[in-house]
């Protein structure tokens, strides 16, 4: 396979990777030519863009050659092989590190100015380059991405060696190439121009991912991040209310954090698209989630819930709107243990994949009008749902969605559930039911 240029096999690679579309990415271009490359990509997925600074420390006397790479943040890789081929004493590795620790530096002032990198933790970073060669430099990308939290790391390039798969899958979660060649000798040979990336072009490239993200993604649709107060607690939320809504829906997962699950986000974002708004939030700091115990502690995370439901109620932008609950596993049991509550008054509540039956006493009490959404290849938890159905005295619904597994990770089932969730709430905060 043949590249025109790096944007060409960017689209491409973007192609490759639409699975991706609509889940809490952010794409990571490795400078200087990964990054034309990773615009095209973010571009493909409606995602943020931006660069992991890393550098190759080149063999003294053939720099083209790779024995080993550094990272920001101290992070970094020595390739024992090369060494060994090569000569070269820990002195020389020395001087090379301490040259390309400077590059470094002033890329990253560079390419940034005085802004942060891109949030990285709980998210599913797709780190980008235009090749690889010895791996190194991928492979201090990934563990960068890693070490800065990323939930899911998916290694994506044009073009590697047979043996890609042997070199880097130890250090990303998926590894995507569109071509590993018999004859490799060199990334350039497989692209008709490949012409040196200058940092202007970088530069260029992370200002109109910027603008193009923004536009699409923060002003246009409404969205802030913002802080919700639970009690002596602060938890980070973002409240995303579109023009003309007619309720906002809170989201409990069971994780703890809704704000970056990939699978609450693509619920949402199907939500806003049928006029609802949506608050996706922590509901336990990272220090509580770190104890499991909390995670199962529905009276814990129901409380979460209907602190955030308060805080809710007072802000301008849903004034006078429906409030639901969108539940997902140990979050849809603090849903409904929150919805019996008369403080709660939600509109209507929606379990995925959820665990109902912990919510115990709790569900008679129940008024809001509950869709149970289960995978019918999920049968511990269809009959759990069943048996929490069994106590609901309010309008309920079970929704079995065919083939799907506790995740709904097969194709076209989170869609189902969307269209489900979307369908359930719309019509139960219309006007005429608040």
């Amino acid at each position: 396979m043949r590249f025109a240029n790096r944007p060409q096999a960017g689209r491409r690679l973007g192609e490759r990777l639409e699975y991706l579309r609509g889940q809490d990415v952010v794409v990571l271009g490795l400078p200087r030519g990964g990054v034309p490359v990773a615009a095209a990509v973010a571009e493909a997925l409606d995602a943020p863009l931006d660069v992991l600074l890393v550098r190759k420390l080149g063999v003294p006397y053939q720099p083209e050659l790779g024995m080993g790479a550094i990272g920001e943040d101290g992070v970094r890789v020595i390739n024992q092989e090369v060494l060994r081929a090569t000569g070269v004493g820990p002195d020389d590795l020395a001087a090379v590190e301490e040259r390309e620790r400077r590059v470094l530096a002033e890329r990253g002032a560079r390419y940034r100015g005085a802004a942060p990198p891109a949030p990285v933790a709980g998210r599913t970073a797709v780190v980008v380059d235009d090749g690889v060669a010895t791996g190194s430099t991928a492979r201090v990308a990934c563990r960068l991405a890693r070490a800065r939290g990323a939930a899911r790391i998916v290694l994506a390039v044009p073009v590697a060696p047979r043996d890609f798969a042997r070199r880097l899958g130890e250090d990303a979660d998926d590894l995507v190439c569109l071509d590993t060649p018999w004859d490799f000798a060199a990334v350039g040979q497989f692209y008709t121009d490949f012409t040196q990336v200058e940092d202007d072009e970088v530069t260029a490239c992370l200002r109109r991912a910027a603008e193009r993200h923004r536009h699409t993604v923060g002003a246009a649709s409404g969205a802030r991040e913002v802080t919700v107060t639970a009690g002596a607690v602060r938890l980070g939320g973002r409240l995303t209310v579109p023009d003309g809504a007619t309720g906002v829906v809170l989201f409990a997962h069971g994780s703890g954090s809704s704000r970056h699950s990939p699978r609450n986000r693509f619920v949402a974002e199907g939500l806003h698209r049928a006029g609802l708004g949506t608050l996706l939030f922590d509901l336990l700091t990272d220090a509580e989630e770190a104890d499991r115990g909390n995670v199962f502690d529905i009276g814990l995370l129901a409380g979460r819930l209907l602190d955030a439901t308060a805080w809710l109620r007072e802000e301008p932008d849903a004034e006078g709107l429906a409030l639901g609950y969108f539940g997902a596993s140990t979050g849809a049991a603090a849903a409904l243990w929150a919805a019996a509550d008369p403080a709660a008054r939600p509109a209507a509540v929606v379990s995925r994949g959820g665990r109902p039956d912990l919510a115990g006493a709790r569900l008679p009490e129940v008024t809001a009008p509950t869709l149970l959404i289960v995978g019918g290849a999920d049968p511990m938890v269809l009959d759990l749902n069943r048996d929490a159905q069994a106590r609901l005295r309010c309008e309920n619904r079970l929704a079995v969605v065919p083939r799907a597994t506790h995740l709904f990770e097969e194709p076209g089932t989170l869609e189902r559930v969307t269209e489900l969730a979307c369908a359930w709430f719309t019509d139960h905060m219309a006007p005429a039911h608040v």
